[in-house]
């Protein structure tokens, strides 16, 4: 198993370095100057292998802090709990979110189909192998930040080590369950494709999590103990099932045959979504539009596509009117929370910039305008016309900004309702930079993400994201959005530096479109 393992952990390596050398190759000017000889080159290898070893050491450490600072620790201060319980309270719900989310076993990937089904290594060896490594850099990853994080919490030692390991054996029992259920039904479950189970888990487990601290339930510390124990008792019995498990060559043949790893269809998650997508498509003849030319081709294929653009916006808006409706209730039960909430709302505007970030759909809407309509017709040079390409710019934006106003608006009133709600504020003016920040930022993003689909248009014919830049800058504009949440500054002050930011972004972003997208908007190879 050793064996196999490195030559796995080898297999991988080397397809990684070869996409670092790729990723710089694309890189503006100096794509022009570097040759196609350069996977030869020894010192370049050095050099990618660096990198390669760094990014695996910052996807054990990285991933894991942000998910604590953010997800867990971050929030602590708006619950009137005690500070150690709540942070279990929290790490306990989240973990089976994350449980049923990420098997790591059950991800398709091109290393698993280059490995099993390519070079025909054992099944079993290699799954193995690389699940134990998984999870062992899950304990690695996690003991750090549990231990600082928990220390600043005031929870006990032994629960800081413990949470890492409470972790790992939630992961075995849901893997455990699903190479049961494979056997049982003899479909292998793809966690690409959550199905309808899995996120009833997720969502109930989320409402849970952030939920019930707000009327003072939570989960102890004597609980954890008990909890935890029961866990890592069946956590190891998983485990042995999992180790002794015989069937990993029939259920990965099955993975890896219907999941996007092949070489037609390379990324993992791209097939599913196509699948998903050509389920939505509605092909409904009596679909008409008043418009012309390609803005009547625009317009039927939002209408055949509304499902696909639609569907996820409005369970998010759902959500987050539950989640008002919650905090209203946290408000009306408990007056030092109404007097956290205020707070908040008057000294952390930048903090909804990140969570603007998160629930924008803008990226996902124009990677389905490409996967539906754009690899198709960029075939044809007419499409790539700059009157025809600018006109469809146009109504593209009108649609993005249509889609992600519905949550934009809710967070924005509702934002305004608990200020008012939670103590209100002597200047009226900071009511209505709320809901205009909110649906500026909104807007931000809708132009942002479809400037960069124009000027750097990343997808090939498979869907596959093939510019460096393009992810350079989508890291850019992440860290960017995370930052904004360590600044606290006043609503009022914030609020309109921020308007006026979106639109003087707005208006060069345009601009640079207008100018350059015609000669940009095109296939990658």
């Amino acid at each position: 198993m050793v064996k196999t393992f490195i030559t796995s952990f080898k297999l991988k390596n080397t397809y990684r370095v070869n996409s670092i050398i790729y990723s710089i190759k694309q890189l503006p000017i100096i794509k022009r100057i570097l040759p196609n000889s350069l996977y030869k080159n020894r010192g370049l290898k050095i050099f990618a292998n660096i990198i390669s070893i760094l990014l695996e050491i910052l996807n054990i450490f990285i991933g894991k802090l942000l998910y604590i600072a953010i997800m867990i620790f971050s929030v602590l201060q708006m619950y009137q709990t005690n500070s150690a319980d709540t942070f279990l309270h929290l790490f306990i719900f989240l973990t089976l979110c994350g449980g049923v989310l990420n098997t790591y076993m059950l991800n398709p990937t091109k290393d698993k189909y280059y490995a099993i089904v390519l070079m025909n290594i054992d099944a079993r060896k290699y799954v193995l192998s690389n699940y134990y490594y998984q999870l062992i850099k899950l304990i690695i990853g996690f003991l750090p930040f549990t231990i600082l994080f928990g220390a600043m919490a005031k929870i006990p030692l032994w629960i800081q080590i413990a949470l890492p390991f409470f972790v790992v054996s939630i992961k075995l029992i849901v893997m455990n369950y699903s190479l049961y259920d494979f056997k049982k039904t003899k479909r292998a479950s793809n966690e690409n494709i959550p199905d309808k189970v899995v996120w009833s888990i997720v969502i109930i487990c989320l409402l849970l999590a952030y939920g019930l601290p707000v009327i003072n339930i939570i989960v102890n510390q004597e609980i954890f103990l008990y909890v935890f124990i029961v866990t890592l008792i069946i956590g190891i019995y998983s485990l042995i099932k999992i180790h002794n498990f015989k069937e990993y060559k029939k259920m990965y043949k099955q993975i890896l045959s219907t999941s996007n790893v092949y070489m037609v269809e390379n990324n993992a998650g791209t097939r599913a979504m196509k699948e998903t997508s050509l389920k939505q498509i509605e092909l409904d003849k009596s679909y008409t539009s008043n418009k012309s030319g390609f803005a009547y081709f625009h317009d039927l294929f939002v209408k055949r596509h509304r499902k696909i653009l639609t569907k996820a916006v409005n369970k998010q808006s759902i959500i987050i009117v539950l989640i008002f409706a919650a905090i209203i209730v946290g408000i009306q039960m408990n007056s030092e929370f109404k007097g956290k909430i205020n707070n908040v709302l008057l000294q952390y505007l930048p903090y909804f910039v990140f969570i603007m970030y998160l629930i924008n759909r803008s990226s996902t809407v124009t990677q389905a305008m490409f996967m539906n309509c754009d690899h198709s017709m960029l075939t044809y040079r007419i499409y790539r016309t700059p009157k025809v390409i600018l006109g469809i710019f146009k109504e593209r934006l009108k649609t993005l900004i249509k889609i992600n106003l519905l949550p934009a608006s809710i967070i924005g009133i509702g934002l305004a309702l608990l200020l008012f709600l939670s103590g209100g504020t002597d200047n009226v003016l900071n009511y209505v930079v709320l809901i205009v920040s909110i649906i500026s930022m909104s807007i931000f993003f809708c132009v942002h993400y479809l400037v960069m689909y124009y000027l750097l248009q990343p997808y090939n014919v498979n869907t596959e994201i093939k510019s460096s830049t393009y992810k350079a800058v989508q890291a850019i504009t992440y860290f960017v959005c995370y930052y904004m949440i360590q600044i606290q500054l006043p609503t009022l002050s914030f609020g309109i530096a921020m308007i006026v930011f979106c639109i003087a972004y707005c208006f060069i972003s345009l601009i640079l479109a207008y100018k350059y997208a015609p000669k940009t908007f095109k296939l990658r190879l």
